[in-house]
């Protein structure tokens, strides 16, 4: 597995990291089997695991945890806030009251001392960014955390987060965890560079695109309610319109992106994730297997390299930039959702 510096905290990740927002009730409810996909990512060489509090409202946590015991040592740990804790208003957001019980819980659940990497799972409107800054630069002074970042950060509020840790002496956010994909290419705009001006590292998540690249769904027969676009559209996105534009101009295109797959000698997901880490911006790729099996088919990606040829035609069906109709996989706790509650 290569290893990529996470931007400038001298930290070495592997381009693929281990996502486990899917170990937990509702998605893989088996403590063990979820064990054993850790372990095996581990043996493959994925030194770098990403969770966040409200995976499960903290199982997920608590399975990285019993997955950890013994080698935590060798691992690079990530994990998040922000997103909703149960009923109380105050349990989620970026507070300096909450940031600092949240840290708290993650870390009981992980049974950890320390956190490599803590992040803001999203912007908060509510909250003043010096408040947030302050207290994850108070949490690395306290040893609790190691370094911290943000996830889904327009590149306006990176740079005000650049600038405000700058003006007050606090320290910045050394990366930036981004929804990216052949279908979802938005960050190529702004963001990376963005990103890249700071020397911030870029984790990127749903590679997949929520499994319209995986290579499974080839009609709309094949989108039934119990497959993770289904299941994640209408948990997420307000409801799965098989009618949308979209959906049938991304299935057209998984055919095309296919056959473009089969000539290099790989599969649709593994060119699919080999793409996002083909980017000289991104550092490492998020990959969030339900099953072992899952895992055995993607483990492959971080170690391919895409023919220039192939880029060129990839960029011909999906220019850089664009974004093939909207994503379907946004866990809870979302801007648009603390946005709801202001109004």
């Amino acid at each position: 597995m290569e290893m990529r510096t996470l931007g400038r905290t001298g930290m070495q990740v592997s381009n693929l990291c281990l996502g486990t927002m899917m170990f937990g009730p509702g998605r893989n409810p088996d403590h063990e089997d979820c064990l054993r996909i850790v372990h095996r990512a581990l043996d493959a060489g994925i030194n770098f695991i990403d969770t966040a509090d409200i995976y499960s409202q903290g199982e997920s946590e608590q399975i990285v945890g019993k997955a950890l015991k013994g080698c935590r040592d060798h691992v690079v740990l990530a994990t998040k806030f922000m997103g909703a804790m149960g009923e109380d208003p105050n349990n989620r957001g970026g507070s300096r009251r909450w940031i600092v019980e949240a840290v708290e819980g993650s870390l009981r659940r992980l049974g950890v001392d320390y956190i490599d990497l803590y992040q803001m799972h999203r912007f908060d409107p509510n909250t003043d960014i010096d408040e947030v800054l302050f207290t994850l630069t108070e949490l690395v002074r306290q040893g609790k955390i190691r370094s911290f970042g943000g996830s889904m950060f327009p590149a306006d509020r990176i740079v005000e987060a650049q600038w405000t840790a700058d003006r007050r002496g606090y320290l910045p956010f050394r990366c930036e965890q981004s929804v990216y994909s052949i279908f979802n290419r938005d960050i190529e705009r702004f963001v990376l560079p963005a990103c890249a001006r700071y020397g911030m590292g870029m984790i990127v998540w749903s590679p997949l695109d929520a499994g319209f690249l995986s290579g499974k769904y080839r009609s709309l027969a094949d989108l039934t309610e119990d497959t993770r676009i289904v299941s994640s559209a209408n948990r997420f996105g307000g409801g799965f319109d098989p009618d949308a534009e979209f959906i049938r101009r991304k299935l057209d295109l998984v055919a095309q992106l296919d056959a473009l797959a089969k000539e290099a000698g790989i599969t649709l997901a593994q060119m699919a994730i080999a793409f996002t880490i083909e980017h000289p911006a991104v550092t490492s790729a998020i990959i969030g297997p339900r099953v072992m099996e899952h895992l055995e088919t993607i483990l492959d990606a971080g170690s391919i390299v895409l023919d220039p040829d192939l880029l060129d035609r990839i960029d011909q069906l999906c220019p850089p930039g664009t974004v093939v109709g909207p994503t379907v996989d946004l866990p809870s706790g979302t801007t648009k959702e603390m946005l709801r509650r202001k109004r």
